[in-house]
């Protein structure tokens, strides 16, 4: 089984070499052209973004004669192949590796919508690639997504609201648009639909890094988690993050990483937070 997902899941490239996963390409459109957006590095992307301020790139999704010559590809080697994307609540990139994958004859392809993105999106990438390795059937890799996708949570905080609404994807934030450079909101992705709402509003980064973890010590309580951290590029705020879930929270396993430029693009550079995931659910896969 061959699996494929797209760059909004924020996977390390050693990751993704490791576990044989196929990256799709999302791409970021800057005045002087397009370019995928894994060639760049998120400094590399985030002086530009600044340099070319106030003005700001778009992103653009691959397209569905792009999904179906990946999928062709793989098929040469395998005869089933799970395409995992980041939620048809916030790109249409699902749509489009599910048309992609309806011209491929030789091969059965399954394509889930992830319901989420970033961090949340890598908790379900990697364990459909572990429970590939170890032979699962695809029945149950998509019994094991549907409990995660379930459990995961994913909640940030932005510096500025700026670049959410000028790129269009603000969606139920909306109310807080008035404030844009006062407030430092607090956005999860919904479960239920895979878009963005507002947990609350606060004056300080430092405030919402508390807000987020009160938000996760009241989802999780003392359950063993597992804490991705992200940022764009609010190192110390990501550190302090870190710090205030292990004095709070079971944090079993956590790490640090970087959102990726396609994402960065619809965010800035200030953003800051986490994906959460019970460590029961995949324990047996690690």
């Amino acid at each position: 089984m061959k699996i494929v997902t797209d760059c909004a899941a924020d996977m390390p490239l050693e990751e993704r070499e490791l576990l044989g996963i196929v990256e799709a390409p999302l791409y970021i459109q800057f005045p002087e052209g397009e370019i995928n957006s894994a060639e760049m590095t998120a400094d590399e992307f985030y002086d530009r973004l600044e340099a070319m301020r106030p003005a700001i790139p778009t992103t653009s999704l691959p397209s569905e004669g792009v999904f179906s010559s990946i999928f062709n590809k793989l098929s040469e080697t395998s005869k089933q192949i799970l395409s995992l994307h980041i939620s048809s609540g916030l790109s249409g990139t699902f749509n489009s590796a599910k048309n992609g994958g309806k011209q491929i004859k030789n091969a059965e392809v399954t394509v889930v919508d992830t319901m989420t993105l970033s961090g949340g999106e890598r908790f379900q990438v990697l364990a459909a690639a572990w429970a590939a390795r170890a032979g699962w059937s695809i029945q149950s890799i998509l019994e094991r997504l549907t409990k995660i996708r379930a459990s995961t949570e994913v909640i940030y905080t932005l510096e500025t609201l700026e670049y959410l609404a000028r790129g269009g994807r603000i969606g139920r934030v909306q109310a807080l648009a008035g404030s844009l450079l006062k407030i430092k909101p607090v956005i999860r992705v919904d479960r239920k639909d895979g878009k963005y709402s507002t947990v609350g509003k606060n004056r300080t980064i430092q405030q919402s890094l508390t807000s987020i973890t009160d938000h996760i010590v009241y989802m999780y309580g003392s359950i063993p988690i597992w804490a991705t951290i992200l940022h764009g590029r609010l190192s110390e705020s990501a550190e302090l993050l870190s710090r205030m879930f292990q004095d709070r929270l079971n944090v079993k396993k956590l790490e640090v990483l970087r959102i990726s430029p396609v994402l960065g693009v619809h965010t800035g550079p200030g953003i800051v937070g986490a994906a959460i995931l019970p460590m029961n659910l995949v324990e047996d896969l690690l």
